[in-house]
């Protein structure tokens, strides 16, 4: 009797120490494969530095496909995980729109969610030999001091399968929640700042527009003057948005240091210049803006042409007259690539990234640089033909059938990213006496730099009916929305601070999927298992408790 209380009192002592530790240490154990549950260090140091409380709306819930409520359960376990690192700072809960009975209401409270910037999907389903259609909000509402940010969820490469573009939604969940938190705590301190070269383009502001308001959401925007006597300085990384006028020895100096020392720079370059286009027909004529040997020393080179692409946009074309209105049907433009190959290299940049859209893309080849690592990021598909600038465009060559054999020009890069340690286009070219020599370097730091050739890439439509500009990547004859902004924003993302919250990107969900034959051909015995199954193990643990009680106390 003295050692079963002794026991009772150990236990309750045990159990009295692992609670005092408990609120002391604090660990989690993940056990699985692909380390699922645990978050990237930066988004734990996020979560450890809130200056606030951070409350989320997750309308993704209800009666959903068995996908969708993985997708569901995906964000419920990452908001559980940035509890765990946040403790009550971070608060959620799971809103369904459609349990709303009243019908006006239910309208209102959708119309309300789509001007916070969610968006709706329609769901497709066979139930009982009928086809039902459900309206659900695959999306969240992150909300900071007055401040909100919507989140959209379900995001991924549409040409992928169902299953495919929903695990890459699942993938991407820390990301989507992470950068919502961070963008919205950021104080004026801890911004990046971004600068834009300008004087440069002749290209409006307000075909920038979408991308401009996107950068400053996220960190302090600069501009650029080259003109002006000095390095550049104040800024960490620098955008070259579609350049059409060259650059001068000083300007290219500039350039050459400010990468050389450390800092990043995008450019969106083209290799040719369509000014205008009709039926009759234009030239894309090469463009030199005296950048060729700036890239060559990095490890690239843009070339002289244009590539058309079997994987392509469409545009409207007038293919005659239908009673004596015009016949205006979308044919595919060739000239306008759909760029959905993002090569092997799994980088967060374009890892699940939809399909991103080039306007009169010219091609871009990699050279030889010691010390420069090179990342293919956007190339074309393997059905091309490259024509070599000055190239024929006609708006007439949209109603002709092309000949599939002549598109057999390969893979072509597009995008680049080169990383590592750069070295100047000018050494062995600064004499003593040069006032460039003062604080002039050969090679320096670690830096990033991405290369695409196409300008049109970061450039908006706009709506001059309303004066209003499309969202970038927005096309306004088919209406779709290409990743042309997440792409852009997550290289300004990668650039500035690669083992950031973008490192989230690279986390990878592996399907497993069940052998569907093999089900179909069990189902009765994997039901009846599961059912019987648990009866049996109870069943046979009572058995056994049983069993030990009667040779313990029988005696």
């Amino acid at each position: 009797m003295k050692f079963a209380s002794l026991r009772t009192l150990l236990v309750i002592a045990a159990l009295l120490a692992v609670n005092v530790l408990s609120a002391f240490v604090f660990f989690r154990l993940d056990l699985t494969q692909e380390k699922r549950y645990t978050l990237s260090s930066a988004t734990q140091t996020l979560l450890a530095d809130l200056p606030d409380d951070i409350h989320v709306d997750v309308y993704l819930t209800g009666d959903l496909p068995p996908a969708f409520k993985r997708l569901e359960n995906a964000v419920r376990e990452t908001l559980d995980e940035f509890q765990a690192r946040a403790g009550k700072t971070v608060t959620y809960r799971f809103i369904d729109p459609t349990v709303i009975a009243n019908a006006d209401e239910k309208n209102k409270f959708i119309d309300q969610l789509q001007q916070r910037g969610l968006a709706p999907t329609n769901l497709f389903a066979t139930e009982g030999g009928k086809r039902t259609e459900k309206l659900i909000f695959p999306g969240a509402v992150v909300s900071y001091k007055g401040k909100e940010i919507a989140v959209l969820l379900l995001k991924g490469n549409k040409t992928a399968s169902k299953e495919e573009q929903l695990n890459q939604s699942y993938e991407g969940v820390e990301f989507q929640l992470a950068s919502a938190i961070q963008q919205l705590t950021q104080t004026e301190g801890n911004r990046r700042r971004v600068g834009l070269l300008y004087g440069h383009t002749q290209v409006p502001p307000s075909r920038f527009a979408d991308l401009l308001a996107s950068v400053q959401a996220s960190y302090d925007l600069f501009f650029v003057d080259m003109t002006k006597p000095g390095p550049i300085a104040g800024v960490d990384a620098v955008l070259v948005p579609k350049p059409d006028r060259p650059f001068s020895e000083d300007e290219l100096f500039k350039l050459d240091q400010f990468v050389v020392n450390g800092g990043r720079a995008l450019f969106f370059v083209d290799g040719q210049r369509v000014d205008s286009v009709n039926n009759e027909g234009t030239y894309a004529q090469p463009i030199s803006l005296n950048l060729d040997d700036l890239f060559f020393r990095w490890g690239v080179r843009i070339n002289r042409d244009v590539v058309k692409d079997f994987y392509c946009a469409p545009i409207p074309i007038t293919v005659g007259n239908l009673g004596d209105k015009p016949n205006v049907q979308l044919l595919p433009w060739r000239f306008y690539p759909l760029l959905n190959n993002f090569g092997t290299s799994g980088n967060p940049i374009v890892r699940n990234l939809d399909a991103v859209l080039g306007r009169f893309v010219s091609t871009l080849d990699t050279v030889r640089s010691a010390n420069i690592r090179k990342t293919p990021l956007l190339m074309t598909s393997p059905y091309t033909k490259v024509l070599k600038a000055p190239a024929l465009i006609s708006y007439n060559e949209a109603r002709q059938q092309p000949d599939p054999q002549t598109y057999n020009g390969g893979v072509h890069i597009v995008g680049c990213l080169l990383e590592g340690k750069f070295q100047s286009m000018f050494a062995n070219r600064i004499l003593p006496g040069d006032p460039r020599a003062a604080g002039f370097k050969t090679e320096g730091v670690d830096s990033r730099v991405l290369v695409c050739s196409d300008g049109d890439l970061i450039v908006n439509d706009v709506d001059y009916k309303r004066n209003t500009p499309y969202p970038l990547g927005f096309d306004r004859f088919t209406r779709n929305t290409y990743a042309n902004k997440d792409f852009a924003l997550n290289a300004i993302n990668y650039l500035v601070d690669p083992n950031g919250v973008i490192a989230a990107r690279t986390r990878t969900v592996t399907l497993r999927p069940l052998d569907k034959i093999r089900v179909d051909a069990n189902r009765t015995g994997w039901q009846l298992l599961n059912l019987l199954g648990p009866l049996a193990l109870v069943g046979l643990v009572g058995g056994v408790w049983q069993f030990m009680r009667r040779q313990k106390y029988g005696r």
